[in-house]
């Protein structure tokens, strides 16, 4: 997604610039020697590491397959690859990629997850009651998004946090874990968030919390961007 998405080069807010700038409707199709498989009804339908990315501004990332590598399932010519076709993403129950289940969308070669220590300050506070106050934090950097500071759950007001029923799913960071403050009668929803079983390339923040300033008053010292 990372050429695409967030402030990549080929998304709609890049954060840099091509000079001389580039066709909007530039496309950028490459190999990816890595073994997708596709399944419907417990029924392998893919099975190739023929597989092309397709990186096309304004579109999420896609996988495109030879024709033939593809079973009993719609298909959508690329017209910038003769004889790959699109498989929606939606038409088969499982996406795996060596062996790792996907959900969303392929994972992007490109994409990656830096996270360093740091004594970067964190403050955050929920209608006036302080949550976090500490500069012994985690900074995570991550292609083509702005960096967070994720911080120990011993640094935080947990006695104050109760896990709510949200989830959400990233290719690069697994599944995270939304935690509401609760204030007395007040009950801010989804205040923050933890990966509690992260990728290898995320382990540094497993368990750690970060929070959302739309949410919450954050005050946290970031780089200039």
């Amino acid at each position: 997604m990372s050429l695409v998405a967030g402030r990549g080069p080929l998304s709609g807010d890049p954060a840099g610039w091509f000079s001389p700038p580039i066709p909007p409707d530039v496309v950028y199709l490459e190999p990816h020697p890595r073994r997708v498989q596709a399944f419907r009804d417990r029924r392998l339908m893919i099975d190739t590491e023929r597989a092309l990315l397709v990186h096309r501004r304004g579109r999420p990332l896609s996988y495109v397959f030879p024709a033939e590598d593809v079973g009993d399932l719609p298909t959508e010519p690329e017209p910038e690859a003769p004889g790959f076709v699109h498989v929606p993403w939606e038409a088969v129950d499982t996406w795996l990629e060596e062996g790792r289940e996907l959900v969303h969308y392929p994972p992007n070669p490109y994409h990656r997850i830096d996270c360093r220590p740091t004594k970067r300050r964190l403050r955050v506070s929920a209608a006036g009651t302080p949550l976090v106050d500490t500069d012994d934090t985690l900074i995570l950097f991550e292609t083509s998004l702005e960096p967070r500071l994720y911080v120990d759950p011993k640094h935080a007001r947990t006695d104050l946090l109760r896990r709510s029923e949200t989830s959400s799913y990233c290719n690069y960071k697994g599944f995270a874990t939304y935690w509401s403050a609760v204030l007395d009668d007040l009950v801010v929803d989804d205040v923050a968030w933890s990966y509690e079983d992260p990728p290898p390339e995320s382990l540094p923040i497993k368990g750690f919390l970060s929070f959302d300033a739309a949410r919450a008053d954050v005050v946290a010292e970031l780089p200039l961007t």
